[in-house]
């Protein structure tokens, strides 16, 4: 078994952190469903962004399902275990939805790139199929990138320490405690959780550039429209992938912990996402509005 610190040691701190954080899950629970169900309900909003929209709505419930509730539990709890089975179950489930977002939100760029770059060919270019494949797609990468970590991780000799300086399991703080040299595993691990942050980072500001260089060529209502879409796009991006960079592309037994900077793309990032899909969004507003009147 293992020891997870948490965030803090300090009792007031903990239930002021309780507080904050079971808002927080709360806000991401209602607010992404909210979504879900007016996207599912409003035949509106049938287009690819909305489908993904609502994809994204529902990992961003998974990602922090993973570590929110267990996090809640622990900052009212004295000591704060968890076997080693729970620890490598959650570090799987973490990696396999987290890099399943970080490809969705690399084809909602694609998408928003097609829509604006592409607008007589968009439909043809992101059909329903396509857009079930691509979806299926990021799907099935998160599983095989999460295989990667998961088994990385078992494989290694757990013998002498077993204190995790994080609130979570998560491959860094891991597998510092390994009983032995790590210097090849962990090179591995930061080139590929890392280089798939680093590399969807790069697919997404090139969409972006096409973007906004065709909207300086020829810039209309609707277009002004798209780019608002954009960016919001453009703040998730920033929330969600500028962390993981940090994170996971540099080795992990050279630097010390980073649970700060994890609670911003497990809970701050879903928590927002709602807000800055609905606010920015006038159609999804609407569509919330009437189905708000429907339910009176």
């Amino acid at each position: 078994e293992f020891i997870l610190l948490g965030l803090s040691n300090t009792t007031e701190l903990q239930v002021l952190f309780f507080t904050f954080f079971f808002l927080a899950y709360a806000m991401v629970l209602l607010g992404n469903l909210l979504i879900i169900v007016t996207v599912r309900t409003d035949p509106k909003l049938s287009s690819p962004m909305y489908f993904l929209l609502c994809n994204l709505s529902f990992l961003d419930i998974c990602c922090t399902s993973v570590t929110s509730p267990r996090m809640l539990v622990d900052l009212l709890s004295q000591k704060k275990v968890i076997a080693f089975e729970d620890c490598i179950a959650q570090l799987f489930f973490l990696h396999f939805v987290g890099a399943s977002e970080m490809f969705l939100l690399t084809v909602m760029a694609f998408d928003r790139y097609a829509a604006i770059c592409k607008p007589l060919r968009y439909p043809a270019i992101m059909s329903r199929q396509t857009c079930w494949v691509l979806v299926s797609a990021c799907w099935a990468g998160g599983f095989l990138h999460s295989i990667v970590q998961t088994l990385l991780t078992i494989q290694l000799p757990f013998c002498g320490p077993n204190t995790i300086d994080n609130y979570f399991c998560d491959v860094p703080p891991v597998i510092r405690l390994a009983c032995t040299d790590i210097y090849v595993t962990e090179w591995l691990m930061a080139s590929n959780s890392g280089l798939i942050s680093l590399v969807c980072f790069l697919l997404l500001v090139t969409s972006y550039t096409f973007i906004l260089v065709t909207i300086r060529v020829r810039f209309t209502e609707g277009h002004w429209k798209a780019l608002s879409t954009c960016a919001s796009h453009v703040m998730v991006v920033t929330l969600f992938f500028a962390p993981c960079i940090f994170i996971y592309l540099r080795p992990f037994s050279t630097f010390p912990s980073d649970k700060h900077i994890c609670v911003i793309y497990t809970v701050f990032s879903p928590a927002l996402n709602p807000l800055i899909y609905t606010l920015r969004n006038n159609e999804v507003k609407a569509s919330m509005w009437k189905l708000w009147e429907r339910c009176k």
